[in-house]
């Protein structure tokens, strides 16, 4: 017999795919169940209903997305290195993390109207991977990497929402080509406000 914990999981891995590829209001619970093979006493043994269910695997989503992100990320040493990781480790938007495309542009244009919650919790992460990108920079900045022409927090901001964007056309026009282009760009423009030193690596 499955463990309670083991259950709970299988819930959520299944309701992630659901929730992303057809949204969370255009899934049933009766199809997370089938596709779990639980029963329906037991997915109200562990959430309530099905907001609580959609709450646990909203942070199931974006939390695969931060992990594997900053996993990508950490195999830089340098600020340079970091950001190119993230764009090496965003290059494919048609591959996603979880079927279904990006989940932080569909949960972000399925909850505007509908979830206070999901909405605040696609917002934190959002605030954080800016957080996370300009201190990346900003660090590269103060160890003499970066030039400090560079404005660590506007070039954060637009470099992630840019990616976000290209990655919903993307999967609109079944092609890589409107990432890679936005790459492009991106990374030469990192480039232009590296020093010499860092350039020669």
């Amino acid at each position: 017999m499955p463990r309670p914990e083991t259950t709970r999981q299988v819930l959520i891995e299944k309701a992630a795919v659901m929730f992303n590829e057809r949204g969370i209001a255009g899934t049933a619970v009766d199809d997370i169940l089938k596709a779990s093979k639980v029963a329906k006493g037991s997915l109200y043994g562990h959430f309530p209903g099905k907001a609580e269910l959609s709450y646990a695997t909203v942070d199931y989503m974006l939390g695969r997305i931060v992990e594997k992100r900053n996993a990508a990320i950490d195999e830089g040493k340098t600020a340079k290195e970091k950001i190119f990781a993230f764009m090496q480790f965003v290059k494919n938007p048609i591959n996603s993390i979880i079927d279904g495309g990006c989940p932080v542009i569909n949960l972000s244009v399925e909850s505007d109207d509908t979830s206070p919650i999901i909405k605040k919790k696609v917002r934190n992460m959002i605030e954080n991977s800016f957080k996370l990108f300009t201190s990346i920079l900003q660090e590269g900045i103060d160890s003499g990497q970066l030039s400090p022409k560079l404005n660590p927090e506007e070039f954060a901001q637009r470099m992630f929402i840019s990616v976000e964007g290209a990655n919903a056309i993307c999967r609109v026009l079944g092609s890589v080509k409107p990432m890679h282009l936005i790459l492009k760009g991106f990374r030469t423009e990192l480039e232009l406000y590296c020093n010499l030193e860092e350039k020669m690596h």
